[in-house]
């Protein structure tokens, strides 16, 4: 199998490299393929040929998507159609990175993949559009939904660094930290996705797949695992979402049901705790 990922240098990209080797992997950075530009797009795909290709890239700055719609749907819709032009071209098959961000959050139980997509930013509305061309357009695919995503090469887009990073770093700098207990997510190894990514590509079961570690918490609850976890001592109060005034509305609820993985037999990604301290070992064997 050849293998061609484009984002090979964000968080997910990286732990992608790790489970995905050469030969079968073609890695590309955002200087090796411009999603944006069809010419471009078709040339690089074109080339190499793979049978499938795996697309990380984004536009995912969720507030300035508020202010940049047309930066964001040139990368997060019209980007993806160019790939599903391209794809099409060589017969190669697309796995294409969405988001809980495509539901309102506004349920208090796990979204199917069967669920109507409900988006209510411009962030969520860009992706959902991009899924639409997808499932317009090809025949063979895969679109994985996730959320949380955290990973040791940090997220790229958002200035370095995660949310435990963060956590860890202001807890440093503050004596008291507020963290947000109204937003229910199911946070994510970067590298527990990028082996269910492995997994599915081997496979002709095509469709819609939510993929997220197992079970749920605020982020109020995951910062207070993170603390446990490293022996950090902090002063952690609970705070609403309504206190930090963010431009995008951030889903209330974004738990994703795995029926689709139950389906062929691939649900068994472990408890979000389990994958946060896989992570916090990885990281100190790094330094």
């Amino acid at each position: 199998m050849k293998v061609l990922l484009i984002g090979a240098d964000g968080q997910l990209g990286t732990d992608i490299q790790k489970v995905i080797k050469a030969p079968e992997l073609i890695p590309l950075t955002i200087s090796e393929i411009d999603v944006t530009s069809r010419e471009n797009v078709a040339s690089v795909i074109g080339k190499h040929k793979p049978d499938v290709v795996i697309n990380t890239s984004a536009y995912h700055r969720v507030d300035d998507c508020e202010d940049h719609d047309q930066e964001a749907f040139a990368v997060n819709t019209l980007g993806v159609k160019n790939l599903c032009l391209a794809c099409n071209g060589t017969g190669s098959t697309l796995l294409h990175i969405s988001t809980d961000y495509v539901f309102d959050g506004m349920r208090e139980k796990p979204y199917s993949e069967d669920d109507c997509p409900v988006p209510g930013t411009v962030y969520g509305i860009s992706k959902l559009a991009g899924e639409l061309y997808i499932r317009y357009m090809m025949k063979n695919y895969f679109i994985v939904r996730t959320c949380g995503l955290y990973g040791l090469r940090g997220c790229m887009g958002k200035g370095g660094g995660n949310f435990i990073e963060s956590m860890l770093k202001l807890s440093k700098e503050k004596p008291i930290l507020r963290v947000v207990d109204d937003q229910i997510v199911a946070p994510t190894y970067t590298f527990d996705l990028a082996r269910k990514i492995d997994q599915l590509i081997r496979t002709q079961h095509y469709g819609i797949y939510h993929v997220t570690n197992a079970g749920k918490c605020s982020w109020y609850g995951f910062a207070k695992k993170i603390f446990e976890l490293t022996g950090t001592k902090v002063k952690l109060e609970k705070a609403s979402t309504s206190e930090f005034k963010a431009k995008a509305t951030r889903p209330a609820f974004s738990v994703l049901e795995h029926r689709n993985l139950k389906k062929i037999g691939l649900d068994d990604m472990r408890s979000w705790e389990e994958a946060l301290a896989a992570y916090l070992k990885e990281k100190s064997s790094c330094k």
